[in-house]
């Protein structure tokens, strides 16, 4: 008697639009080995794409196989050929494989016997209609998800400042998250305004809760969704074009081209270096050395009980002198307070 492994593969969108369930495969399997006498060893449960062999469950069974060199089984069995594969020439090649160990795979709706050369043809077009099946609905949804920009609509997931929402018909669009758009309008704001680098404000803005990294804020400060635009990309012979949006913009155009010649350096601005200053050391780089003349630096020397500030000369060429930080800082403070405007002064 003949002995067989069934071969079961089903996705999750097979499940919901054709109803390639599980159950139904295996019962269908099941009474072929019936009527045709066939011993069942084993039954395996596939759920990965057919595009490549590259799936848990079958290379398991590969492994197997291999070791055994078919001694065990004389096929495996499917339902339909593209249970097995959805790619030609890795079909052949596998087909070649387990035919080495004496393994016939073969579909139990579509039979073929693969000695007869003329239903290699047949096998050829069993395999490759699935695959014109996935070429022309992928195809179809690139299409769709173009004639969507062009109308306006935003596809996929909302950048930062937006959230996803969808219309009762199923249309997606995008609103203003209520708490991260200001924030997004007040980058964009910074940036024009050219007093610190787009980094710092960055940086500005994960100290107030936004954390976002550093390839993801250049991209979003880029991206003219947020003055109202849609992106439709270059496509064969269309050039890329802007168009204008069903969304509700966060900042102004105006604003956004601003950003793009701070960004691009089309625009001159002032950049401000911004610095974390040591409550213990305010006047880190303020003071001179007496005797070297060289700018004042600070640091921390550890004691038995804590820290110790103090203020000293920069680089190797200093005097070496030493100040203590805290005797400076009340000798800085006694001489501000002397240019504190009298009352009743304007």
């Amino acid at each position: 008697m003949r002995s067989a492994d069934l071969y079961i593969r089903v996705s999750t969108d097979e499940q919901a639009d054709k109803g390639y369930s599980q159950r139904d495969q295996e019962e269908r399997l099941r009474k072929y080995c019936a009527i045709n006498s066939i011993e069942i060893r084993k039954v395996i449960f596939e759920d990965h794409s057919a595009k490549t062999f590259n799936r848990p469950q079958w290379n398991s069974l590969l492994v197997e196989l291999s070791k055994s060199k078919g001694k065990h089984i004389n096929l495996i069995l499917f339902t339909k050929w593209d249970r097995f594969s959805r790619n030609t020439s890795d079909a052949y090649q596998m087909i070649g494989r387990l035919s080495k160990w004496g393994i016939e795979p073969q579909a139990v709706e579509q039979p073929l016997n693969l000695e007869i050369p003329e239903n290699k043809i047949m096998l050829a077009f069993y395999l490759a209609t699935p695959e014109v099946e996935n070429d022309r609905r992928a195809l179809n949804v690139k299409h769709g998800m173009r004639r969507a920009r062009k109308e306006g609509r935003y596809m996929g997931r909302a950048p930062y400042g937006y959230d996803n929402r969808s219309r009762e018909d199923g249309s997606k669009y995008i609103v203003p998250n209520s708490k991260e758009a200001p924030m997004m309008r007040w980058i964009f704001e910074a940036i024009a305004e050219g007093v610190f680098a787009p980094d710092q404000i960055r940086k500005m803005a994960n100290d107030k809760g936004i954390m976002i990294s550093k390839s993801n804020f250049h991209r979003e400060v880029r991206n003219p969704v947020y003055c109202g635009k849609i992106v439709v990309r270059q496509y064969k012979e269309e050039d890329e074009q802007w168009v204008d949006g069903l969304h509700e913009p966060i900042i102004s155009e105006a604003l956004f081209y601003e950003v793009q010649d701070v960004l691009s350096g089309r625009k001159k601005v002032l950049r401000v270096q911004a610095v974390k200053v040591c409550a213990a050391l305010p006047l880190k780089g303020f003071l001179q050395c007496d005797k070297c003349d060289r700018p004042l630096t600070g640091s921390a020397s550890k004691g038995r009980s804590g820290f110790y500030y103090y203020y000293h000369a920069q680089g190797a060429y200093g005097c070496g002198c030493r100040y203590k930080a805290d005797e400076m800082n009340k000798e800085a403070a006694k001489m501000l307070k002397k240019y504190i405007p009298a009352p009743g002064m304007s």
